[in-house]
């Protein structure tokens, strides 16, 4: 694995944050950042897959689908489709 070298200027108060929460977690600060970045990018790109996926749905279908499926009246109140 490649690694590169970047200058970070966070805010103090970040910066102390970020520290104290490392360590306690046992790892070094730098793992900790590179984990947190991760963590967004991956949120990030999660967001951006359901977006394209249900750009593509067929509601229609769907819902024909799901009358074929299950037994009616299982439904649980939140479960309804809009």
């Amino acid at each position: 694995m490649r690694k590169n070298n970047v200058a970070l200027r966070l805010q103090t108060s970040l910066l102390d944050e970020a520290r104290r929460v490392a360590a306690a977690e046992g790892v070094a600060l730098n793992q900790f950042i590179n984990v947190a970045v991760a963590e967004k990018l991956s949120a990030l790109r999660t967001e951006q897959f359901f977006q394209e996926r249900s750009s593509r749905a067929n509601i229609t279908q769907a819902r024909r689908i799901l009358q074929k499926t299950g037994r009616k009246g299982l439904q649980i109140p939140g479960d309804e489709v809009k």
